[in-house]
């Protein structure tokens, strides 16, 4: 018998693994290229698609080759985690579901299968059967790698818009020269707490605001945390050179105010967002005066 083939009988399954895929690496590549993983991501190029894949079949010949087909924090999957999962991210971002990702990544294990039995057709029942499941074992952690990275992406996804939500329903109104406003509507949490002040002191910069007004109409309640984030908004705008005002303090409100002993006397307050607005302007030395006050007195 060939020293060749004498040798290839005592590689162990890993190692029969990790041969087969390097020797394999171009005909796997080609036909992941046409999985619906890599066709739908890379849609405009199929060299990209295949030259995607030989970097994967690299990736896992080398987790192979160290014997850590069951580590998914192997090094050789970091390569995996830079190529294959960002397909799936892009996948994800595209509003691909976690179920569609698994089932597109199970698809490349098939492919890969076919032809390392072909490979090994003629080598003995048992070692054949510890390759396969060796294999297996392997695309099964190459999986875990790439939903695990799906997953992140899809909570970053989450998270990018949750921020971006929270801007659009916190937005900064300019009332009148020097004047702005925030219409508070719902909740306020830390997070939410930290977008209206960032929201409301770059507005202060940008309109060279001298008043700024923080309108809590539609705040259904008020603890003393939501206390605190408004306490140190209206500290931040006065160090910005604003004087802040807190409007629309409903009587149930005050009461829970005063209830839980929150000390607002250094906080300038009102009533409406009007009567906050009266009072910037006559600090601004303008007067509004009514159509009828007006008529009258010209009489």
């Amino acid at each position: 018998m060939p020293e060749q083939d004498t040798a290839d009988q005592q590689l162990t399954p890993t190692q029969e693994v990790a041969r087969f895929l390097r020797d394999r690496q171009e005909q796997i590549a080609q036909r992941w290229a046409d999985a619906a993983l890599f066709r739908t991501v890379f849609t405009h190029s199929r060299d990209e698609a295949v030259e995607a894949g030989r970097a994967v079949v690299d990736a896992l010949a080398a987790v192979a080759a160290s014997d850590s087909v069951e580590d998914a924090e192997a090094g050789g999957f970091q390569v995996v985690r830079e190529q294959l999962a960002r397909t799936a991210a892009s996948r994800a971002r595209a509003g691909s579901t976690v179920t569609q990702i698994s089932t597109e990544v199970d698809a490349l294990r098939p492919p890969v299968t076919d032809l390392l039995l072909a490979e090994l057709a003629t080598a003995p029942p048992v070692h054949l059967r510890e390759c396969t499941t060796t294999l297996t074992v392997l695309m099964g952690t190459l999986r875990l790698v790439v939903l695990e990275t799906a997953l992140s992406e899809g909570e970053e996804l989450i998270h990018r818009q949750r921020l971006q939500l929270m801007e659009v329903a916190t937005p900064v109104i300019k009332l009148w020269e020097g004047i702005v406003a925030v219409p508070l509507i719902g909740t306020l949490d830390s997070a939410r707490s930290q977008v209206v002040m960032e929201r409301l002191l770059d507005s202060i910069v940008e309109q060279h605001a001298r008043f700024a007004i923080l309108d809590i109409t539609g705040v259904p309640t008020v603890d003393s945390l939501v206390a605190q984030h408004l306490m140190k908004t209206v500290a931040a705008a006065r160090l910005m050179g604003a004087e802040c005002i807190v409007s629309g303090i409903r009587p149930p409100i005050a009461q829970t105010i005063v209830h839980l002993g929150i000390d607002l006397s250094s906080v300038l307050t009102r009533t409406s967002l009007a009567d906050a607005l009266a009072y910037a302007l006559r600090q601004q030395g303008t007067d509004i005066v009514s159509r009828d006050a007006a008529g009258s007195g010209h009489r």
